[in-house]
């Protein structure tokens, strides 16, 4: 049996401002966007040069729905992304006045930080210890 995780749905408050922040300041690449009503929109986001689960965009409808945006996990680290080249990607969030949350360690499971997207849903950026060169340099 073979099973994979294709998307999760990320609920936004509005379409664009979701895709200019993860695609302008996260660098994600837009796989799709294709209107399905005068109100909703299908949009698909992936960091770059990935293979695993993309995110969903999904535009909150009603009270109850625009409560989650931001806080989709109750406070804790929502989303984890991986990197090949931390020092590159944790200096674009700093250059983009994206929050941290948490400066960056060394941790058993590699080199990572804690930021905050544009709604404030807690991300991990992680650099696996197998693609961390020098462990005392950074």
């Amino acid at each position: 049996m073979k099973q994979t995780l294709a998307q999760i749905a990320l609920v936004v408050r509005d379409y664009d401002e979701a895709i200019r922040f993860y695609r302008d300041i996260l660098h994600f690449e837009l796989l799709e966007d294709t209107r399905m009503s005068e109100t909703k929109r299908w949009v698909r986001i992936a960091p770059p040069g990935g293979d695993g689960c993309g995110l969903l965009l999904a535009k909150a409808v009603g009270p109850e729905q625009e409560s989650r945006i931001g806080n989709q996990a109750g406070g804790r680290v929502f989303l984890f992304l991986h990197t090949d080249d931390f020092d590159r990607d944790y200096r674009n969030l700093l250059e983009n006045g994206v929050t941290i949350v948490r400066e960056p360690s060394l941790e058993a499971y590699g080199k990572v930080a804690v930021f905050a997207d544009l709604y404030g849903n807690l991300w991990d950026l992680i650099q696996p210890p197998s693609q961390v060169n020098n462990r005392e340099a950074w």
